[in-house]
Order: C-alpha cells, then sequence, then structure tokens
C-alpha cells in the first residue's frame, strides 16, 4: 500500500532547524516532523487527576497552607 504524501512551504531557517533535529543523516523531514508531534501532544497533555492535582495545590497556596523550603527540609530530614 503506498503512503500518501504532500508538500509543504517551510522558511529556508526552518529547514535548517529541521536539519538538527536529524538522529541519522537520511533521516526523512516526515519522521522528524511526527517525532516533534508526538513531543508536542505528550508534553501539552495534563492527565484529569494532574489537573485536579495542580487546582489542590494552588488552593493550599491561596489559604497559605505551605512551608517554606528550609523548614520543609528540617521537617522531612532532607
Amino acid at each position: 500500500m503506498a503512503v500518501q504524501t504532500t508538500t509543504l512551504r517551510v522558511e529556508t531557517r526552518v529547514k535548517n532547524e529541521l536539519d538538527g533535529f536529524k538522529n541519522f543523516g537520511k533521516e526523512s523531514y516526515s519522521d522528524i516532523l511526527q517525532r516533534l508531534v508526538n513531543i508536542a501532544k505528550d508534553s501539552d497533555s495534563l492527565e484529569a487527576e494532574e489537573i485536579l492535582q495542580i487546582e489542590k495545590s494552588l488552593e493550599d497556596i491561596k489559604k497559605g497552607r505551605v512551608l517554606p523550603l528550609k523548614e520543609a527540609e528540617k521537617k522531612w530530614g532532607i
């Protein structure tokens, strides 16, 4: 089965930056772009539980339920 392709126009400086992402000389731009898309998807996604924990932490900060770093280190023997 043939892979469908398309043409993209990018500025020369962008192409040069993409060249810097090559893992090996003959790696295709399609492979580079796919790897970058995967990284962008993975790094931008938060699970619902992570969002809830962040919201809870922000609420703790707003209500002053925090310890200065030195006190936390002393309390937990770090």
